[in-house]
């Protein structure tokens, strides 16, 4: 079954183009990436599907059914700006927001103290949500939009504000939750997030989509077309606009795009004759930060 289903969905506001005429389909138990650069109309897509706002044309339906009160409930949502009530201290607000779903509040205070313990706030359950950390809110906004077990859980820019560690803990928790059957919908702008969770992406610009699928296919059409190179030395070998058309460096790494027909052997074999130290030359499927450049180039020329 599709967990979500749009068609012919479009969103106008007075003179603007939001979302354009968009079809989008993502599979039940999917982890799905939405893209796209700023003002896009990823948001405005995400708040269609939450019913937050009404599509002026096409239909949205959440496995199977009409947008509804039932099929909101089914539903979690991490927004990317806060939206917690900054003078409630966390455990009430944890049981405000899910009572709204319609859970006991005495389900909820279970469920809100073994959120705040793995995600450690225990000790911030009775502080007001204005006296935690950037990331100790998005944390707690993040226990707020699972609380009470949503089979459809879509995050926009879940990560904002969380250092590395915590990060990872929010990644680990979504994975858990993914294998555990609930369908994840992630909006964020680090690519490699998405390139290392997502199974299938949509890209959007200008409200129109311009890429969709699943995502290790998307990569495979582009066959291997890059050399990813680490390095050190001079790094004038890679000055050869017949093999490569286009540059990304990371300091000692460097990602090159080959023209088609490229040897990557003749840029090795230059490298080597002007004395430069290769400890890394791979040659990979494009990253999911350049096919996203590419498509949102395409798409403004």
């Amino acid at each position: 079954m599709d967990a979500i289903v749009l068609e012919g969905v479009s969103k106008h506001f007075n003179s603007v183009t939001a979302v354009s005429d968009l079809n989008l389909r993502v599979s039940e138990g999917a982890l799905f990436g939405l893209l796209g650069p700023n003002g896009a109309g990823k948001t405005t897509t995400l708040r269609m599907i939450l019913r937050v706002l009404i599509p002026d044309q096409g239909a949205v339906r959440i496995f199977g059914e009409p947008l509804s009160d039932r099929a909101q409930d089914l539903m979690g949502y991490l927004p990317e700006d806060r939206g917690l009530y900054p003078r409630m201290k966390v455990r009430e607000i944890l049981r405000f927001l899910a009572a709204l779903k319609g859970v006991t509040e005495r389900e909820a205070d279970r469920r809100a103290r073994q959120w705040l313990e793995r995600l450690e706030l225990a000790d911030w359950a009775e502080k007001k949500i204005i006296d935690l950390s950037k990331g100790m809110q998005q944390k707690v906004q993040f226990i707020a939009a699972v609380l009470h077990r949503p089979r459809l859980l879509i995050l926009d820019e879940p990560f904002t504000g969380l250092d590395p560690l915590n990060a990872q803990v929010i990644k680990d928790i979504m994975l858990e939750m993914r294998q555990q059957g609930t369908t994840l919908i992630l909006s964020t702008h680090r690519m490699e997030q998405v390139e290392m969770m997502c199974d299938s992406i949509c890209l959007i610009h200008q409200g129109r989509k311009v890429l969709d699928g699943e995502l290790a296919a998307i990569k495979r059409s582009y066959g291997k077309n890059t050399l990813r190179i680490q390095y050190a030395g001079n790094g004038g070998f890679l000055d050869l606009p017949e093999l490569i058309e286009s540059t990304n460096h990371y300091g000692a790494v460097v990602e090159v795009k080959l023209r088609p027909g490229a040897d990557p052997q003749e840029i090795l074999k230059l490298a080597v004759q002007r004395g430069v130290r290769i400890s890394r030359f791979e040659l990979i499927e494009p990253p999911l930060n350049d096919i996203f450049i590419e498509k949102v180039s395409e798409a403004d020329a």
